[in-house]
């Protein structure tokens, strides 16, 4: 009777049959708020509108029922001055029509209840949810910003090893020029550069112009020689120089500022007039080469 009751007010509540008995089964017929707690939480099972297959022995209003139901007037036979009798149907005297709307509007209030109490569950598990999400969030910001720290301080180091490299290479060209030097100075038995001894030898005193034109124009003198570098590409680079530097110091800028692989010698051409220069002439002053 007690799950017959259940199982009624599950169904005038607008529950399902089906829900409803699976509710009573599932929760031991223990009430119809256990019932309907059951069924609030499982209500989005895949599997909550499946036909319910009672198992053997506990179908509802069933021969189980029927049998405890026909053995209840034999223990209350037994029972002194049939007081059992009287008691038992009492309490499954039906109930009025008022009593079971009762019965309903409170239930349905219960259910009411219980389902803000699940919305607010669900609000506060939505929040801790969000709170998880924006801690998860800046921590993988965190983890980005590092990897981009790392990445500026990689990016960093290698160009101060650049620049490293680039100044030993610089270094070993200088090197290279100055063994170069000696060894030319061994080659030619140690004396002077043909700049030093054209330098050496006295100026010879230019014809003097009558006297009246006027004394001579003064020559002007300068100390700085800009050049410019046209490469095979078709490219050209253009610096200046100290007019009294050496023509091997332009082949070094050439050989640190093109793409001529480290160690390869180049060549130096002047188009017009068109003059190739020797090993000779780079050990001549810019100011002396014109």
């Amino acid at each position: 009777m007690a799950e017959q009751t259940t199982l009624e007010s599950l169904l005038e509540m607008g529950f399902e049959r089906n829900r409803a008995e699976k509710a009573v089964a599932k929760t031991g017929n223990q009430g119809i708020e256990q019932a309907m707690d059951w069924l609030m939480e499982h209500e989005n099972d895949p599997d909550i509108d499946e036909p319910y297959v009672p198992p053997v022995g506990n179908v509802l209003g069933g021969a189980a029922d029927t049998q405890s139901t026909a053995e209840q007037p034999t223990l209350a036979d037994t029972a002194e001055g049939g007081d059992g009798s009287m008691d038992e149907q009492s309490a499954n005297k039906p109930m009025t029509e008022e009593e079971r709307l009762e019965q309903v509007k409170r239930l349905e209030e219960l259910m009411r209840v219980k389902q803000a109490e699940r919305r607010e569950r669900e609000r506060e598990e939505e929040l801790e949810r969000e709170k998880q999400r924006r801690k998860q969030g800046q921590e993988l910001q965190q983890i980005r910003q590092k990897l981009q720290d790392d990445d500026m301080k990689k990016l960093a180091e290698q160009r101060r090893r650049e620049k490293m490299e680039d100044k030993l290479a610089r270094q070993r060209v200088k090197e290279k020029i100055a063994r170069d030097r000696e060894e030319r100075a061994q080659k030619f038995g140690g004396g002077g550069t043909p700049s030093a001894a054209a330098s050496s030898q006295p100026a010879q005193p230019s014809p003097s112009s009558p006297t009246s034109h006027g004394p001579p124009p003064t020559k002007k003198e300068y100390d700085e020689s800009r050049i410019q570098v046209r490469l095979l590409d078709g490219s050209t680079i253009t610096t200046a120089f100290k007019a009294q530097e050496p023509l091997a110091a332009v082949r070094v800028y050439v050989q640190m500022n093109s793409n001529t692989p480290e160690g390869q010698d180049i060549s130096l051409l002047s188009p017009y007039p068109r003059h190739e220069y020797t090993e000779l002439d780079m050990e001549k002053p810019l100011k002396e080469l014109g």
